[in-house]
């Protein structure tokens, strides 16, 4: 880290009657003061150098970059309302109004053309796979009978190649990180977001938007619950088939333009087999997918499913997850695809973000995770 230039203090002139200046420097009381006034100094420096320290930063960054690859007309219904485009404002602006956004920007299902390799996702939602809900809009069918697993999946078009594909999640709770990988991960990589993020809806257009389809993470009851709690709105193991459908469908009105979910946590609830049914059985009805980290790995349930073989980041290192990908791609070498699941840390984005850069060099091609579903 570059060496920070720390501010110089010049103390002031005094002339104090019968006081020498000299005396009043060498008194602890001034000493004391200067100290502190010099720890400020470095601290302001500081913040001014990196930015502010934490997880929950409010970062003044300029929207318009993620937008550049936007569709016509839709970057300008994305403006603020006032003043200068911040991300982390803009981000909660769009989740109060993502359906005049859409509106605005002219798009309808029609408009739903197959996404170029880096190109946008048409933005959520899509008219005809939504119906309003008792908490908000929730995903349907349409009539044509396409899902929204279909919709807002990304497209992708086989080339004969093992396949693999990794999931980065626990997106939006961080602003930071979340804007790190919707910006530098390829846009084949599948992003997860925390249904408990502030403006989820906003950050879910912007994934859109660089091309990365979207799954929602649904939390659910652990083997060690409450001692592990997986927040307010967790599908409980124990819970009756309409209690879990009324969570599940608050879950679902947190945002749209995702194509399935995942779980968050979940060793119980899975493992039980009336709440898993009950809960894959909604899902149906609704024309979603269901991506698991390995927990569901035995479970069907008639809709589009797809289990990621290996957690990459389990271990946090460099070298290991350069070896959980490397095995990843051995996987999909053996049975003609692979999917993997990380967590959005510092290091897990850096090195998928460079083993994504390459991995087609190597002879296998990089798949959204909706391309490895199957019913089952």
């Amino acid at each position: 880290m570059a060496a920070i230039a720390l501010p110089q203090i010049k103390l002031p002139k005094l002339a104090l009657p019968g006081v020498k200046a000299g005396a009043i420097l060498k008194s602890p009381i001034v000493g004391l003061g200067a100290a502190g006034v010099l720890f400020a100094g470095a601290v302001v420096a500081l913040v001014n150098l990196v930015g502010p320290i934490g997880g929950a930063t409010d970062l003044r960054l300029p929207l318009d970059p993620a937008l550049r690859a936007a569709p016509a007309g839709w970057r300008e219904a994305l403006k603020p309302l006032h003043g200068p485009a911040h991300v982390y404002s803009d981000v909660l602006k769009l989740s109060e109004r993502p359906f005049a956004a859409a509106a605005a920007a002219g798009w309808s299902h029609a408009a739903a053309a197959p996404a170029f390799a880096g190109g946008p996702l048409p933005p959520a939602p899509l008219a005809g796979f939504y119906a309003p809900g008792p908490g908000g809009p929730l995903p349907i069918i349409a009539q044509d009978g396409r899902t929204p697993a279909q919709a807002y999946a990304r497209p992708f078009h086989a080339n004969g190649r093992p396949k693999v594909a990794v999931i980065v999640g626990g997106l939006g709770l961080n602003e930071r990180r979340t804007r790190e990988a919707i910006e530098t991960l390829r846009p084949e990589v599948t992003l997860s977001f925390s249904v408990y993020s502030p403006g989820l809806q906003g950050w879910i257009d912007m994934a859109r938007a660089r091309g990365h389809e979207v799954l929602l993470e649904t939390p659910m009851e652990p083997v060690d619950y409450p001692d592990n709690d997986a927040g307010p709105s967790t599908l409980m193991a124990d819970g009756q088939p309409p209690e879990t459908v009324k969570r599940l469908e608050w879950i679902l009105s947190r945002a749209t333009g995702y194509f399935g979910l995942t779980n968050y946590m979940g060793s119980r609830f899975l493992a039980t087999d009336p709440a898993y049914n009950a809960f894959a059985s909604a899902l149906r009805g609704r024309g979603l997918a269901f991506v698991d980290d390995g927990l569901a790995a035995r479970r069907g349930g008639g809709v589009p499913r797809a289990t990621a073989e290996r957690v990459i980041d389990d271990k946090l290192s460099g070298p290991a997850i350069d070896q959980q990908l490397a095995a990843l791609e051995a996987g999909a070498q053996q049975r003609g695809q692979a999917l993997g699941s990380g967590f959005a840390y510092p290091v897990t984005l850096e090195k998928v973000a460079l083993w994504a850069n390459t991995v087609e060099q190597r002879g296998y091609q990089l798949a959204p995770a909706s391309a490895l579903t199957a019913k089952k």
